[in-house]
Order: C-alpha cells, then structure tokens, then sequence
C-alpha cells in the first residue's frame, strides 16, 4: 500500500504547488476538496489544511470536522489552514489593518521544533493573507514570527499539530521545500519512495490486472501526456493497444509525418488519420474562436469514432488525463470555480461504450516527463511543448485558409528551431520540463512557444521595393501549471537573428514583434 499524505483544499490557488513540491521529494500526496475527506487508513501519514481566499470569520466560511485527524494524524495547517486551526481551537483571528502580501522575513523561535529542522534561524517567506492570528488557542506556541506576524507560525504542545501563516509552497519561500520536507520525513515519517521506476511498476501490473486481454484504443496527439501513456500501456498489454493519430490539418510544419515515424521507432501500433481536407474545408470563412473551437472538437470526435470502429473487439479508452485535469474538473463549489473543462476528463461521448482507462491520472506534468525518460523515450518527445489542441487555428488570428497556415508554419519553423539550436548551457538556466536539470538550449529553458499571424498588414521595404505583408509575433513563456505565465526574456542576439530569418525567407511576413504579455492578465494564446 503505497504512504501518502492528504491535502484538504479550501479553495486556494496555489494547493496544486503543495501537492507539486512533496512530490518533487518523492513523497505521494492527494488532494482532496475540504467538504470531501476520504477515509484515512494506515496508508495516510499526514493531513494538510490548504489556504483559501475566504476567512474564517466569514459565516459561511468552509468548515471541516477535525475529529479522528487532530492529534490522530500529522498535521499542517497553511495560511487559511492556519487560521483555521487557530480560531477553530479557542484563538483569535483578526482582520489586519493592512493586507499582509508579499516577501517577509522569518524568524525562527524554536529551534527544537521538528517544523526547522535544517531551516535558517531567518529566511524569506511569502505572505498572503488579509486576516492575522492575534492570540493562539490554549496548549498552542508561537515557534515562528516575522516582524509584522508575531504567530507567523505556532505547533499544539504534545501533538503533531503544526501551522504556519506564510505558503512554503511557493517558490518566494526559499527555504519551504525544507519545511514541507521536514513535516513529511521527520514528523510524518514518510521514507520517499515516490520515483518514477515505482510508478512504472506498480502501473504497469495494475494495468495488466484491469485490462487483462482486452483490446485499448488511445488518441494520441504527438504530445508527452499521450505519448507516455502509449508507452505505459504498450508495456502492460503490448499490440493489444492501438493508437489513432488525427491530423487535422492544423499541426505544424511536417508534424504529422516526423510523429507518425517517431511512434514507429518505439514499436507503438499506430494509424494513421488524414482529416486535414475536413477540417480546412469546415473551417473556411470561421473567424470567432469559440466557433473555431467547436468544430475542431466536433471533428476531431467524429474522425476519432470513424477509425475506431475498424477495431474490433475493443472495450476501453485510454486518455492522457494527468492529476491537474482531474483536480480542476473537481472544483469547490461556491469557492474554487472549474478552471476549464478539460477534453480527457469525460472526453469521448459515451456512445462509444467503452471503459475508461487514465494511466497518468495521479501525476503533475513534470512527474509525467520524469516517468518518459524513466521509460527511455526520445527526449525531443518527453519534454515537447504543451501545444493547444485546436493547434495552430488558434494561432492565425481571423479566417483560416491553407495559404495563411503555410506562412505561419515556415515562420514557426524557423522560431522553434531557433530556440532548439540556441546553446544557452553557460547561462544556468532551469528546464522548465523538470526544473531539477538544467536546460541545454532555449527551447529546454521555455514552457511553451509559438508564432501567432496577425490579421494586419503593415509597409515594409524589401530592397528597392514597398512591401505591404503581415507581420508575426513570437510567444514564449515560462510557466509550472500553465495557471499563470511569465514571458521568457530572450537575449538580444537571439531575437535579432530569427527577425532577420524569418523576414528574409518566409514570403508574406515582414515585420516581426515579440509578445512581453505575461498571465495574468493576458493569456498564453491569443485566441
């Protein structure tokens, strides 16, 4: 039975980055709405309390039953979860006069406390909270502050009850992988044993047993989600699986083909489907992108459920679902709203009477990646970029037709080839695939990049001649969810060259611009 710790979400954004950095410790961990605790066996270790943007002195703050966790089970209260502990147990919480949100100083008062094992008797944290702990419930002392937050952190005497008012889960904590560390080794006794080679193992006989000799069809798209799924299923259950690779059309430049080939190489049974003239044809005249959107998705089904009823005998759908889908398809009602209504969580209409199978349902996108280079897989796959899956239709801004794709897959191609040949080694730069490596090349530093076509023209001068053409705009972020998004700073020398590539050999461009917009309050794509 493997150990985990449970997190309790109460509706804060950043819940999933708890989850992310016990797992990035090799520590398995669940999260779970507050209103939804599961049953805790012996397999728990130890319960988180999230943060929230309600107060707890709001009436209709969300509530939980502590009884059968507290002084039962290790646990850890963060900001609201803090709070909650506090005025929960006989402490006052108060509104601050000031909203407390940014960067702090941490001042360790108790260094016995197992919450500081190996932590600096001062470090920064980040605040973000709008209400304070005045005073603590009896039985309960201060073990931490900052010079504005006097009970920035406090522990229940004789339990393994502890809180803190700051998020260590962020990265402006710099010291927050060590206390989440601290409370899941030393205080939930957790041994780490959350690695890429137990997943595969346990996953693949788990596979085994609930497919047995039945037949899977996946879709795969070329990207990492479906690809290691592919793999992880190919391993349990070998040729018995068949992968549908759609091209709608819409992929980049020889997409279609290099993937096609790709999957070939890994003994993967694949076919091949060509819609490209459907979906160009459907898409004619379409400006609005919901409008696009929609027939994207509508076709895509129905080409998908065409080439899979050549499959006989098949009972299941395997999907690319990874734990982040299935966290924001959840939601808390009245608290956390749905992100999005992600494609694989209840994906394919249910007329296709199929079992659902989610191989990676439990993993963050970076454990994802971890497991595909644990898997052998080619790392041009494993860590390739998140690409939308309306593909490039929502890249060229207005109407699409054939012409305007073949000019923003040339300037495409020449910006992501760029980005892989671009040495940046010598500049320490993190992967953003698995931020413990370091990336070789810019396209390993970036989360996710493209080119967008904009509906404009604009004069330019090509020799001796005007030019009236369109101009592009490069995009590339940085990012660890995709929930928020920051724009890659580019050395000068890089952005030069592929203006000057792009102008000079992309006929119909002439002008190129570089989107500095980060997340929020613009999004990653434009459309």
């Amino acid at each position: 039975m493997t150990e985990k710790i449970i997190i309790l979400d109460f509706g804060s954004q950043v819940t999933q980055l708890i989850g992310r950095r016990l797992r990035e410790l090799n520590v398995y961990c669940e999260i779970f709405p507050y209103n939804k605790v599961p049953a805790l066996d012996e397999s728990v270790k130890g319960v988180i309390l999230s943060g929230s943007p309600c107060s707890v002195r709001d009436s209709n703050a969300p509530q939980i039953n502590l009884e059968g966790i507290k002084g039962r089970y290790p646990l850890l209260g963060i900001c609201y979860g803090a709070q909650y502990l506090a005025y929960k147990f006989g402490g006052t919480v108060e509104s601050s006069l000031t909203r407390e949100y940014g960067r702090a100083m941490l001042e360790v008062k108790d260094s016995s406390s197992p919450l500081f094992q190996g932590v600096s008797s001062r470090s920064q944290v980040w605040m973000s909270h709008g209400d304070t702990i005045s005073t603590l419930p009896a039985g309960a002392k201060v073990i931490a502050s900052t010079e504005s937050v006097a009970n920035a952190a406090f522990s229940f005497v004789g339990e393994p009850t502890f809180a803190v008012q700051f998020h260590p889960e962020v990265f402006h904590t710099t010291e927050g992988s060590k206390i989440l560390g601290d409370f899941a080794f030393g205080i939930c006794g957790c041994s780490g044993d959350w690695t890429p080679d137990s997943f595969i193992e346990t996953t693949v006989e788990a596979l085994k047993e609930k497919i047995g000799n039945d037949k899977v069809i996946l879709g795969l798209s070329g990207g990492v989600d479906s690809t290691v799924a592919g793999v992880l299923l190919n391993k349990a259950i070998g040729h018995n699986l068949t992968c549908i690779f759609v091209n709608n059309g819409l992929l980049r430049k020889n997409e279609y083909e290099d993937v096609l080939e790709s999957y070939r190489d890994m003994d993967l049974n694949v076919i091949g489907a060509d819609a490209s003239e459907d979906f160009l044809r459907e898409l004619a005249g379409v400006t609005e992108p919901e409008a696009k959107r929609k027939i994207i998705g509508r076709l895509f089904v129905e080409t998908f459920e065409k080439y899979a009823r050549e499959i006989k005998g098949a009972r299941w759908l395997a999907q690319g679902t990874i734990y982040p889908d299935v966290i924001e398809s959840a939601g808390i009602e009245g608290i956390a709203s749905k992100i999005k209504s992600h494609h694989n969580v209840g994906g394919l209409p249910e007329k296709m009477n199929l079992g659902i199978v989610e191989p990676l349902r439990m993993l963050f996108k970076d454990e994802v990646r971890r497991v595909g280079r644990a898997l052998g897989i080619k790392d041009e796959l494993v860590g390739r970029h998140p690409f939308p899956g309306p593909s490039l239709a929502i890249r060229v801004i207005g109407d699409i037709t054939k012409e305007k794709l073949d000019i923003l897959r040339e300037a495409d191609d020449i910006f992501i080839k760029g980005l892989r040949s671009y040495d940046c080694s010598s500049l320490h730069i993190p992967s953003a695939s698995d931020p413990r490596l370091e990336a070789k090349n810019l396209y390993d530093a970036i989360w996710q990049a493209g080119v967008i076509l904009l509906p404009v023209k604009s004069v330019g001068v090509m020799g001796d001649e005007r030019t009236y053409e369109n101009p592009v705009a490069l995009r590339a972020v940085v990012s660890t969810d995709a929930m928020t998004a920051d724009w890659f700073h580019f050395p000068y020398d890089f952005l030069a060259r592929v203006s000057n590539d792009i102008i000079n050999k992309v006929k119909g461009v002439n002008r190129v611009v570089y989107d500095i917009s980060s997340k929020p309050p613009a999004t990653i794509e434009w459309e």
